[in-house]
């Protein structure tokens, strides 16, 4: 089949219904992801105006590849598959663009060779390219995991055996995933003295997707392992916080309801997007700059909006399983968050879902201030 995007045309296999078989694979779901990723590298070339060199490591199709070739990168698409090989050759050519082609493993060529940006967005989990992705890329690393069962905590054992953490199945289950994996990569990279400094990190549509610049040094390094802790959550009344350190030590219940309490981690604890960047991505999608034709700019324009005005809180909340929990009728968003403001807290929406919101409240507090009529005592 022939698909488009932005500027280019592919060609591309037709998938089979389950997403399973041979051919070499494209997920046209994930076209959101793929625009973005153009727009993000725009606003890259601004902050490191000396970044030319861009690895599709994992290329398949090519279509990240040939779409950033498409917008000026030195770009070179590497798979193992023969025939993945053969197609990123073809789709470059019907572009009429310039590129390199090599048929090896990622984790090889980048034992070898360097790159100012890599691109690691295989199927399934990152983590067997981690290694070598942080000793041959330079300046950005981007990353999509697509194994969120295991990263938040739905398939356990394949979750710690993946990420080296323990993930928990909550109600913020999409966000445990963000943290598992920003926390994985952080401790990679802290392995070759490499820092990681997420400046674009959203979950979205049954993935995960990070960009990570990185610094080097064992000083710096050091700094990124000390954003890492755990969280320490009740499944029964949904109180949960947060402990700094590689060391956890949990209380031994909740302090609201006396139950059991569940232990994660380690996470990232740290901020998961650099509003500064986030706001130039923005740019590059909504201002004359344009690097592309993207389809989905609505969308991303939306999520950017969102990532850059949520609060920096470690987790999130559902205010219709709140309600449910307390047995009272959901309200508006806007009125929920406004009522918290209200009463002194700060609060936000999230992109997580469309009820999910974070806030500096507690949860007894998040139920008194959003009741519409006082509580009793």
């Amino acid at each position: 089949m022939n698909v488009q995007e932005g500027r280019v045309e592919i060609r591309a296999p037709e998938q089979p219904d389950d997403g399973a078989g041979d051919a070499v694979f494209y997920n046209p779901v994930q076209e959101l992801n793929r625009d973005l990723t153009v727009a993000t590298l725009a606003a890259y070339r601004e902050r490191e105006p000396r970044a030319e060199t861009y690895l599709d490591a994992t290329a398949a199709s090519g279509i990240r590849g040939v779409r950033a070739a498409a917008n000026g990168w030195d770009v070179t698409c590497a798979d193992i598959d023969a025939d993945a090989v053969a197609l990123c050759r073809e789709n470059l050519d019907r572009n009429d663009l310039e590129g390199e082609v090599i048929q090896r493993d990622a984790n090889a060529l980048l034992h070898e060779t360097y790159f100012d940006v890599v691109d690691v967005d295989p199927f399934g989990t990152p983590i067997p390219f981690a290694d070598a992705a942080f000793q041959g890329t330079r300046n950005l690393l981007c990353v999509t995991a697509t194994d969120t069962a295991p990263l938040c905590g739905a398939h356990f054992e394949s979750g710690v055996r993946s990420y080296s953490a323990v993930p928990r199945n909550t109600e913020y289950h999409a966000e445990m995933g963000v943290r598992i994996l920003l926390s994985a990569l952080a401790r990679t990279g802290a392995r070759y003295d490499v820092t990681v400094d997420p400046v674009l990190t959203h979950a979205t549509k049954h993935y995960v997707r990070t960009y990570l610049e990185l610094d080097r040094g064992a000083r710096v390094a050091n700094d990124a392992i000390d954003k890492l802790g755990y969280i320490h959550h009740c499944q029964h009344c949904q109180y949960r916080e947060t402990e700094q350190g590689l060391i956890a030590n949990p209380p031994d219940a909740c302090p609201n309801c006396e139950h059991h309490l569940q232990t994660a981690g380690p996470v990232w604890l740290a901020p998961t997007c650099d509003n500064a960047f986030v706001e130039t991505v923005e740019d590059a999608v909504t201002d004359d700059r344009a690097p592309d034709e993207l389809r989905t700019a609505d969308d991303i324009v939306g999520l950017l909006g969102t990532l850059r005005a949520e609060l920096d809180e470690p987790t999130h909340y559902d205010q219709h399983r709140l309600c449910k929990r307390w047995g009272r009728p959901a309200t508006s968003m806007a009125d929920f968050l406004g009522n918290l403001r209200d009463a002194g807290f700060e609060a936000s929406r999230t992109h997580y879902g469309g009820t999910t919101f974070k806030t500096t409240a507690s949860v007894p507090e998040i139920r008194t201030a959003t009741a519409e009529e006082p509580l009793e005592e």
